[in-house]
C-alpha cells in the first residue's frame, strides 16, 4: 500500500468514535499506544504528565473518561451590557433576560488540529471563560489523546448549560460549527442549544477595519484596548506542534499554546466590553469619528435608521478621512432621501458630486431628482452631460475599473437620451385653436 493510500486510511481511522477504555485500565495510568499513523488508539502519551505538571493542570473524569483540566482567573474588567447595545449584537435574542445578564455569557476559543475545518479536525484545546467574582475565569479542557474528545465534549455541554450565551470571535464561521460536527459524530453527546452567539468579528469588522485595515484578535487588543500580550506563539504553527506532541514529541512547546489561548480569552472579554461601550454610547465612547460611523453602519443594517442618521451626521462632524467622508455623506442623503427629506439629501448630493464610486452615485440621485420632483429636465440634462465628462477622466486616468466605468456610461446615456426627448417635447409649440 503506498504512502497516501495509508494517509487516507489513518485520517478516515481518526473519524472513528472513540472506543470505551477498557475496565481492566480503570483507576490505572494508560500506557501510549501508537498505531501505524503514529496516533494512539487509546491510552494517553508517557510525557502527558509532565504536561500536566508544568500547566499545574490535572485529570478531570466523567463517564466518557478523562480529559486535562486547567483553572485560572485574571482582575479582567467585567462588562455592564445595554439592552440598545445587546439589540444590535443578537437581535433576535437580546429580549432574553439570559442575554442582558453578563453572568450567563461563556467566552470560548480553540485550538484545533488544523485551521481548514472539516470532520477530520479536532479541538484539542478548548479555552472557556467567565465573569466571576470581579474578573474572569478560565477554564480550559486539553486532549492528551484523541480518545478523550468525548469526555472534553461532555465537560463542555455542562458548561454551556450553565452558561447558555456564547461569545466568541469568529466563532460562528469556524468554532462553533467545527464543535457541532465534533459532537455529532460522537453519536452520544448532541450539540449543546444556545440561547444566543455573540461573534464580536461583526462588529469589529465595521468598527476597526477602516482604521487598521486587520482586525486579528491581537491587533485589536494593541491599537484599540492599548494592551500587548507579548510573546506569543504564531497560529498557524499550533497545529503542527500538538501532532508532534501526540507523536511523542516534548510537553514543553504547548505550554505557550495554552497562554495563547488563555491571551485569546481574555482579549476576548476586554474586547466585548469595549463593543458594548461603542454601541450604547458612541457619542461619548468613541474616539475618533471612524468609530461613530461603524456605528452608524450597524444600527442601519438593523434597522434603526433614526439612530443610524443622528449618528451618521455626528460622524461628519469628525475628521474622516475623504474617502470615508464620502461614503457617510452618501448614506446619510439615502437615509434622508428615505425619510422624505429632500433639502438634506439634495444638499448632501451636491457635496459628494465628483469623479468618485459615491460622486457618480450622487450626479445620479440628483439626476432624478431634478428630473421627477423639481420638474427641471434640462437641469437634469446638465448634471448627466457633466457626469459623462468627469466619467471620461477617471477612465483615461484608470480612477475606477472599466467594468464600472461601462455599466455608469451605459446608465447615463439611457438617461440623457430620454431626458433629451423629455426636452425636446417640452419645447414644441402647439398653436392655439382658432
Amino acid at each position: 500500500m503506498d504512502s497516501t493510500a495509508q494517509d487516507r486510511f489513518a485520517r478516515l481511522k481518526a473519524l472513528r468514535p472513540a472506543p470505551a477504555l477498557p475496565a481492566a485500565n480503570a483507576g490505572r495510568e494508560l500506557v501510549y499506544v501508537p498505531d501505524e499513523s503514529g496516533v494512539c488508539a487509546w491510552g494517553i502519551p508517557e510525557h502527558a504528565d509532565a504536561l500536566a505538571r508544568l500547566l499545574g493542570a490535572s485529570p478531570a473524569r466523567n463517564r466518557f473518561g478523562e480529559h486535562l483540566a486547567l483553572r485560572c482567573w485574571f482582575p479582567d474588567p467585567s462588562a455592564a451590557p445595554d439592552p440598545a447595545a445587546l439589540r444590535l449584537l443578537a437581535p433576535e435574542a437580546a429580549k432574553e433576560d439570559a442575554v442582558v445578564d453578563p453572568r450567563q455569557w461563556l467566552f470560548l476559543d480553540t485550538e484545533t488540529t488544523g485551521l481548514a475545518g472539516g470532520t477530520g479536525t479536532y479541538a484539542f484545546l478548548v479555552g472557556i471563560a467567565w465573569w466571576d467574582r470581579g474578573g474572569l475565569q478560565v477554564e480550559q479542557f486539553f486532549l492528551r489523546e484523541l480518545s478523550e474528545e468525548t469526555s472534553l465534549l461532555a465537560a463542555l455541554a455542562e458548561r454551556l448549560a450553565e452558561r447558555p450565551v456564547l461569545a466568541t470571535f469568529n466563532g460562528k464561521a469556524f468554532d462553533w460549527p467545527l464543535l457541532e460536527t465534533r459532537y455529532r459524530m460522537t453519536r452520544q453527546i448532541p450539540p449543546p442549544a444556545l440561547r444566543a452567539h455573540l461573534d464580536l468579528l461583526h462588529p469589529a469588522r465595521n468598527l476597526w477595519r477602516l482604521r487598521l485595515g486587520s482586525v486579528r484578535l491581537v491587533e485589536l487588543e494593541r491599537h484599540v484596548l492599548g494592551w500587548d500580550r507579548g510573546a506569543d506563539v504564531m497560529s498557524e504553527l499550533i497545529p503542527r506542534m500538538y501532532l508532534e506532541f501526540l507523536r511523542g514529541g516534548p510537553a514543553e512547546p504547548l505550554v505557550p499554546v495554552v497562554r495563547h489561548n488563555q491571551m485569546d480569552l481574555r482579549g476576548l472579554a476586554r474586547l466585548s466590553c469595549r463593543v458594548l461601550a461603542l454601541l450604547a454610547q458612541p457619542e461619548s465612547c468613541g474616539e475618533d469619528g471612524l468609530e461613530v460611523y461603524g456605528v452608524s453602519r450597524i444600527c442601519e443594517r438593523h434597522g434603526e435608521t433614526a439612530r443610524a442618521r443622528k449618528l451618521y451626521q455626528h460622524s461628519l462632524a469628525a475628521a474622516l478621512p475623504a474617502e470615508v467622508e464620502r461614503a457617510a455623506r452618501l448614506k446619510l442623503a439615502r437615509l434622508a432621501k428615505r425619510q422624505g427629506d429632500r433639502a438634506l439629501s439634495c444638499k448632501l448630493w451636491e457635496e459628494t458630486l465628483g469623479g468618485s464610486r459615491e460622486g457618480f452615485e450622487a450626479y445620479e440621485q440628483l439626476a432624478m431628482h431634478y428630473e421627477h420632483n423639481a420638474r427641471r429636465p434640462e437641469h437634469a440634462a446638465a448634471l448627466v452631460h457633466e457626469a459623462l465628462a468627469k466619467l471620461r477622466q477617471a477612465q483615461r486616468l484608470d480612477l475606477i475599473a472599466a467594468e464600472t466605468c461601462r455599466r455608469l456610461r451605459a446608465r447615463f446615456e439611457h438617461r440623457l437620451a430620454r431626458l433629451q426627448r423629455k426636452t425636446a417635447f417640452r419645447n414644441l409649440r402647439i398653436p392655439e385653436p382658432a
